[in-house]
């Protein structure tokens, strides 16, 4: 549809004017229009249409049609005056291009409807036929250069062809277009996906069919036709034409197939080529909804009947009728796969109900009552050894894959009962492969629940904890306490105390069903999850009771460590270094490496191991255990270790040393807040002031990705900045507040940090970026103090460029210290010496009188002084400033400089000529006096110098 077009109505339809009786084909009355019945719209009507410019949602009834429109930035808010809430199912499941949310919310006398627009969305609003309107832009429209005059719609001709038993109807199509054609009741539909006008000229003769109207979308156009069930329908394509024939002999319809989708929520996916989209429809007639998903030819179509409880797929003669009562059905056709599927996923049977029968060997691993439960006797081989048991059941499970071939329906029974037998046996990764076969020859089965919850056990008996994780997230396993038992047991291995306490509850009924070995690894798991839980009762009976399974030494040990911990909050420490001592020394990593890490803890907590030993140890356990809730305090025991040393370069390395591997682990948190708070602590809180600023900056640079986002970072770099300007690294200081200025800052801030980064260039004699800096952050509403501050720094850049008069003219009357200071400077270097003297002189005031030496500063300005007025010829004023401060002349720096100019060129003797003079209060440099005086206010802006601690980087 085309952009002239937009300007249309997206429901164009007219209302059905054949005379009573008269059979042909006109235009069917809109959907959402008053019915030939009298039935009128609700009071709130919501109906939408789309096209690729736009999508328009519409407001009718006699309360909807006075709803207002108002937007707030990006959310469009819609005010209807009924305190019940529209029914915005479709909007919510689908909503249109450009918008993120779509909400309601209850309003004093009224509902709102709330649309948050996407990032570069924009909206149109109006009246118009009785309804009010909002046309949502995926991306805001250009205004056209001149007025576009609306094209005309697309017009196909339809023509028929009768018999006394069958009536054929040739739709011309200038192009290839998807189409739909099935049967709902007394009425057979014909959908293309493309919008048109029908000319229905050449079909005023319809033989057995009743009658016939058409209606147009944005994106579509439907023909209703009335038509007794007795007719069979059949649709063929010829080029561009598509012929839907209703009566005459059957014609076979197939090539559309729906399987299942269990790999994640649960779907349908239907297997049609050339499908091209779902089109919503209203039944006139019946006034419930139901979708067509057209496709291109050739001819295809279902030729089943499949029903669930979210929805019927209807026998098609092509393309793709789904009912539904459910308002958030979503469908989606992409390519040749047409997706049915609902938010938490579609309700249906688990795949084995439509297995065929078959039974496993005699005395074979029997299906367990619970789909996660592991069951004591799987592994048992009756009278034959291991390897004869494994062969016999590996030749059954052969023989029925090979028998299933392509079937989805086959029977399953061979191979899960080597499954069963393997996973008793302890031999997981070969069980896990025997399933995931399963998988592979028919997807299918990925939502059985045993199949699910079978591999899942597997999974977390090697420690795949997130492969376990997404099998017992399925649905299928949803209410399986033994199920909920791993959930308990992978939450305790990540961390997540909380949520292994929780399933663990929640599977308390199925853990006795266990072999004892597993009784035993999930009481110990619980028991360290009360521990770390603050339930330490919970915790000693649950090991009492891990004890009491006899289980082998290892899983004996995994608790021990857990008793060790509980010793530790007792405070029987001797007790916990012995128990990890012992423990320790296991050959087992993943029981050695807790309990070396409990014993370097306790050791450092006692004095008897000493910070470098210890980082060392700890060093050596990060490559020992890998990947869960373990290594996670491995590190940040390592990383507070180096922190408490001034190792600052490793502490955040080490810190950093899990990355984005464990980053879903609930530690993961803890161990970025550890990160984060070291970062801080350097470069906020003074932690790095006891390196030098080439090390800080250094050490920044590398782990800058931890500046955190806001006025803490911003202050972060600001204080860097201001070490690096201590020193002189005036390139590296400007680079930092820079990238602030351009990326980070808005505003005031913006304005603040660019005057800090203006002063900066200006120290390093680069006016022209100073200029930029200050230019491209000028904002209004600034404090009156930054101004001023602002006004100086561009007159100083102004200056030194050449260009005096546009400099003062800046500084205006701005008597500020600064300003003057910028002023006395502009009248040096136009030689208006008079003029810079007394300012000079005013901003020494009454210095004078205070004694003590002069700074370099004051001198400097004390030798202009007396130059000025010399060479200006003011005897009175040079008098009066020698009168003053001819006592400092004995202690000043520059003694003879500052002797001569208070003495004046008159007062010389002849031995100083005038261009000797000027050249000697060319010595009186005022800049590095003003360098100074920035570096001492960029120090007090960042908080000053705070007490530095010694460090290494």
């Amino acid at each position: 549809m085309s952009g002239a077009r937009s300007s249309q109505r997206l429901l164009k339809s007219t209302v059905a004017a054949a005379a009573a009786g008269a059979v042909v084909l006109a235009p069917l009355a809109p959907l959402y229009a008053q019915e030939a019945g009298g039935a009128v719209l609700d009071p709130v009507t919501i109906r939408i249409g789309a096209n690729e410019a736009f999508t328009r949602v519409e407001f009718a009834g006699v309360i909807g049609a006075r709803s207002q429109v108002r937007r707030e930035g990006r959310t469009v808010v819609v005010r209807i005056g009924a305190t019940a809430a529209p029914d915005i199912s479709r909007l919510r499941v689908d909503p249109p291009k450009g918008v993120e949310k779509v909400e309601t919310r209850a309003v004093r006398g009224g509902t709102e409807l709330v649309l948050t627009l996407a990032e570069g969305a924009d909206v149109r609003s109006g009246a118009a036929d009785g309804a009010v309107f909002v046309n949502l832009y995926a991306q805001a429209p250009e205004a056209p250069a001149t007025p576009v005059a609306p094209a005309r719609a697309v017009t196909v001709p339809v023509v028929s062809h009768v018999s006394p038993e069958k009536v054929s109807l040739d739709f011309k199509w200038d192009q290839s277009v998807g189409a739909a054609v099935f049967r709902r009741g007394d009425a057979v539909w014909v959908v293309f996906d493309t919008p048109a006008r029908l000319d229905m000229d050449g079909a005023k003769a319809l033989g057995p069919v009743t009658g016939a109207h058409w209606t147009a979308g944005p994106d579509h156009v439907a023909v209703r036709i009335a038509a007794p069930r007795a007719l069979r329908v059949s649709a063929v394509s010829n080029g561009a034409t598509w012929t839907v024939s209703l009566g005459g002999p059957a014609a076979s319809a197939g090539g559309v197939t729906v399987d299942r989708d269990d790999t994640g929520a649960p779907a349908l996916v239907a297997r049609m080529a050339g499908a091209t989209r779902a089109i919503w429809l209203t039944d006139p007639m019946a006034g419930d909804r139901f979708a067509a998903v057209t496709a291109l030819a050739p001819g295809k179509g279902y030729a089943d009947s499949r029903q669930s409880l979210d929805m019927t797929l209807l026998p098609t003669a092509h393309g793709l009728a789904v009912e539904t009562l459910v308002s958030d059905l979503a469908i989606k056709a992409d390519g040749d796969l047409v997706t049915l599927t609902r938010p938490g996923g579609l309700t249906l049977s688990p795949p084995s109900a439509t297995l065929e029968s078959a039974s496993a060997e005699p005395g074979a691993p029997g299906k367990a009552k619970y789909p996660g439960l592991i069951v004591e006797g799987w592994e048992s081989t009756g009278h034959s050894t291991f390897s004869a048991r494994y062969r016999e059941l590996q030749d059954g499970a052969a023989a029925e894959a090979a028998a299933a071939g392509d079937n989805p329906r086959a029977p399953i029974e061979a191979r899960m009962a080597l499954a069963r037998f393997l996973v008793g046996s302890g031999l997981s990764y070969e069980a896990i492969g025997v399933m995931n076969a399963i998988v592979a020859q028919a997807p299918n089965m990925a939502g059985e629940p045993e199949l699910r919850g079978l591999r899942g056990a597997a999974r977390a008996s090697i420690g795949r904890l997130d492969e376990a994780q997404s099998d017992f997230a399925s649905s299928a396993v949803a209410g399986d306490p033994a199920s909920a038992v791993w959930r308990g047991y992978i939450a305790s291995k990540q961390g997540d105390w909380a949520a292994a306490r929780q399933a663990f509850s929640a599977g308390a009924g199925a853990v006795d069903d266990f072999p004892p070995i597993w009784r035993a690894r999930f009481g110990a798991a619980h028991a360290e999850a009360a521990l770390e839980s603050g339930d330490p009762e919970a915790a000693r009976a649950l090991l009492a009771y891990t004890f009491s399974q006899n289980a082998p030494a290892v899983d004996q040990l995994a608790a021990r460590n857990v008793q060790a911990r509980l010793f530790e909050q007792d405070g029987m420490t001797d007790r916990a270094l012995a128990v990890y001592r012992a423990v320790g020394r296991a050959p087992l990593d993943n029981v050695a490496v807790p309990a070396k890490l409990g014993l370097i803890r306790l050791s450092l907590e006692r004095g008897a191991m000493k910070p470098d030993e210890a980082a060392r140890e700890l060093e050596a356990l990060r490559w020992r255990w890998r990947g869960d809730a373990t290594e996670l305090a491995v590190i940040r025991q390592l990383g507070k270790l180096y922190l408490s040393q001034g190792l600052y370069r490793e502490a955040l390395t080490a810190l950093k040393g899990s990355g984005g591997r464990m980053s879903r682990l609930p530690g993961a948190a803890d161990l970025s807040l550890d990160l984060t708070n070291a970062f801080r602590m350097l470069f906020l809180e003074g932690g790095a002031d006891g390196l030098q600023p080439v090390q800080a900056l250094g050490l920044f640079y590398d782990f800058r990705e931890l500046t955190p986002i806001g006025a803490d970072g911003d202050e972060m770099v600001r204080r860097l900045a201001r070490r690096l300007v201590d020193v002189d690294l005036l390139d590296q200081a400007a680079e930092l507040l820079k990238h602030q200025v351009d990326s980070r800052l808005e505003g005031v801030a913006k304005a603040q940090v660019a005057t800090d980064l203006a002063t900066i260039y200006l120290m390093d004699r680069q006016p022209e970026k100073a200029l930029q800096a200050l230019w491209n952050s000028r904002t209004t509403l600034l404090p009156t103090a930054l101004n001023a501050e602002r006004r100086a720094l561009e007159a100083r850049a102004l200056m030194n460029l050449g260009r005096y008069d546009h400099a003062l003219e800046v500084l205006g009357t701005d008597a500020s210290s600064d300003a003057k200071a910028v002023k006395a400077e502009i009248f040096w270097k136009q030689e208006n010496w008079g003029g810079a003297a007394a300012l000079y002189e005013g901003a020494l005031g009454e210095r004078y009188r205070n004694g003590g030496a002069l700074t370099q500063d004051e001198e400097a300005r004390l030798i202009r002084a007396g130059v000025g007025y010399s060479l200006a010829s003011d005897g009175a004023a040079l008098a009066r400033l020698s009168r003053n401060y001819r006592p400092y002349v004995p202690a000043a720096r520059s003694k003879v400089a500052l002797s001569i100019a208070l003495e004046g060129l008159n007062g010389t003797s002849g031995t100083v000529s005038p261009a000797d003079f000027s050249t000697l209060s060319a010595s009186a440099d005022t800049f590095a006096g003003w360098v100074n005086e920035m570096k001492a206010e960029l120090r007090q802006k960042t908080g000053g110098n705070r007490p530095a601690t010694p460090a290494r980087s």
